[in-house]
């Protein structure tokens, strides 16, 4: 098995769902999740984001602010500035930043994992076409109580993820017919 090949299988689609959130309306990736899927420093992947930033419009990339940030930090434990922790605020990427990331990270892997973080968008999407009454009841609620709770929010975080169905292969049913000769 190849390196890239090893790093893709251990990008499931259930991780990919974990690290995208909802931020400004729209689902998008933490550059810091990203580089780890993709398996490279985040520096790295900035880096390469900068050298060619006329491909990632606002709408491709953002940086989160404070407030962002605080809201998101408040749900994974993360160092305090000064301590080895984030220095700065994270850039978040939508599903066509994501796409984009391909073309300047170029690599098997880059590459791979782009085709995997895509299909889980596009099943997401699917996902909330399929279900979109019910979406639009569940975020509506969740506005409202959000306001509230943080309790509340996480409990309709892992409502959303349940909504997303995964393909799993089934077990057969029943006895298995001996070979006839």
């Amino acid at each position: 098995m190849t390196k890239a090949k090893s790093a893709v299988t251990k990008v499931t689609e259930e991780k990919i769902v974990e690290k995208v959130y909802w931020i400004r309306g729209m689902k998008v990736m933490l550059d810091k999740d990203l580089a780890e899927m993709y398996g490279v420093e985040v520096k790295v992947l900035n880096q390469a984001v900068k050298r060619r930033i006329q491909r990632f419009p606002d709408d491709f990339m953002f940086q989160l602010t404070e407030e962002e940030w605080n809201s998101l930090r408040s749900q994974f434990v993360t160092s305090k500035k000064g301590r080895g922790g984030t220095r700065y605020f994270p850039f978040a990427f939508t599903e066509q930043g994501v796409a984009m990331l391909s073309s300047v990270l170029n690599s098997d892997t880059a590459i791979e994992v782009n085709i995997q973080i895509i299909r889980v968008f596009t099943k997401m999407k699917a996902l909330l076409f399929d279900n979109k009454e019910l979406w639009h009841k569940i975020e509506k609620i969740e506005r409202h109580l959000v306001q509230h709770d943080e309790e509340i929010k996480t409990i309709f975080e892992y409502l959303k993820k349940l909504l997303i169905q995964e393909n799993k292969p089934r077990k057969a049913i029943g006895f298995p017919y001996p070979n006839k000769k």
